[in-house]
């Protein structure tokens, strides 16, 4: 009989101790169980320098929480991270190379600002230099849109935008406030993007989103007859985007013709995003033009990262959501996230799961590539834009 009443009430301490697990901020228990792991530390998995955008993105959502609970850990694991890719004569390693004018790199550039800013230690401003340099010979289309890399002739892609022009933006604020082209230039490079990847209104499978990128010469062997776009809209490029035009408009100085430019095209898409969550779980689709198709799966680091841009937006006033029901469906999906892809291990950490590894325009930009890519367990895109999901729904 005693041992029948512990197998009885056996499922209901496992639900005691499961919650008991979950510490009440989930944006510090990503982090710190990102630290834990040493993950985003500047390092690459061989344990060799390496300047990876990656490490950016996290690092933007520890200066953070840094800011939020004065916690120094955060703070210090950024400049310990930083500074192995930098050396003390502001040199980028890390395998960094201006020859091969990546964008992606860029993105821990936010960092060396941020550090300069709290430090005023000059190598830091002059590796942020090398990055704002690169910019000025970046190859580009045509129309001005900065090429993605080197090696993708013509191609501009939505994951570009922020791996390049947040940083472009605030180095701008920091150093040269009054450069009317730097601004303009900028907003170009998030029209541009819209206007050659949006959705047309008679597009198969039409959700009036964003194609993953697009080629300007249409030489690529994906490149639509039209505006040479991409045939699928993936949700992590779309989701890269998003954060870009969010973060991009605390920086973007209101005064210029720009900024409405930018804050539309955020109030365009906010509606439309909410709209292609799926309707019962509230996350979003892999391929987000294809929902339901064999292989297609609810893939967490674009869907964190459309619930970070849409409460973002709407905390900050760049979307109105008179009704509530961005809020709502941002909250809908994060508690699936939690429900769902959050993990608690043993040892007091968290894993995540579900981050597609990588998608690329390097090949055929089919569907089938898209669901052929594997999902990585505490993929660091997918953890650091949880954190960020995090922070802004404990804001609420």
């Amino acid at each position: 009989m005693f041992s029948s009443y512990l197998i009885f009430f056996s499922p209901l301490l496992y639900m005691v101790n499961e919650a008991l697990a979950r510490p009440q901020s989930y944006a510090v228990w990503a982090a710190d169980s990102a630290i834990k792991r040493g993950q985003g530390n500047g390092l690459s998995s061989a344990g060799t320098p390496s300047a990876s955008y990656e490490h950016g993105e996290l690092q933007w959502g520890l200066r953070q929480l840094y800011e939020r609970t004065g916690n120094k850990t955060y703070y210090d694991y950024i400049v310990t991270g930083a500074s192995r890719i930098v050396t003390d004569a502001g040199v980028v390693q890390g395998g960094y190379k201006l020859a091969d004018y990546s964008l992606d790199p860029v993105r821990t550039g936010p960092t060396f600002l941020y550090l300069y800013s709290q430090t005023q230690q000059t190598k830091w401003k002059t590796a942020a230099t090398t990055y704002r340099n690169q910019l000025n010979g970046q190859p580009r289309t045509g129309e001005g849109q900065f090429w993605h890399k080197l090696r993708y002739f013509n191609q501009g892609w939505l994951d570009g935008i922020y791996m390049g022009d947040v940083f472009y933006a605030q180095y701008t604020k920091d150093f040269q406030p009054t450069n009317t082209t730097a601004w303009d230039d900028i907003a170009m490079q998030y029209t541009l993007i819209y206007k050659n990847t949006l959705q047309a209104a008679g597009a198969p499978n039409n959700i009036g989103l964003l194609y993953h990128g697009y080629d300007y010469s249409h030489t690529a062997v994906w490149a639509s007859t039209d505006r040479g776009h991409s045939p699928e809209i993936w949700d992590r490029a779309l989701g890269w985007y998003t954060m870009a035009l969010v973060d991009v408009l605390e920086i973007f100085p209101t005064t210029n013709s720009g900024y409405k430019s930018i804050l539309s095209i955020l109030q365009a898409l906010a509606p439309k995003i909410r709209d292609a969550a799926d309707p019962t779980t509230g996350v979003w689709w892999l391929v987000m033009t294809q929902p339901g198709r064999a292989k297609n799966y609810f893939e967490s680091s674009g869907s964190a990262m459309f619930v970070y841009s849409l409460l973002k937006g709407v905390r900050l006033g760049y979307i109105k959501d008179t009704d509530g029901s961005i809020v709502k469906a941002a909250k809908k999906a994060y508690n699936y996230m939690v429900a769902n892809w959050v993990i608690t291990n043993t040892d007091g950490t968290m894993n995540w799961i579900n981050t597609v590894e990588v998608g690329s325009l390097s090949g055929n930009g089919t569907y089938d590539y898209y669901v052929s890519v594997g999902t990585v367990l505490n993929d660091l895109k997918g953890l650091a834009a949880f954190l960020l999901a995090s922070l802004e729904y404990e804001r609420l």
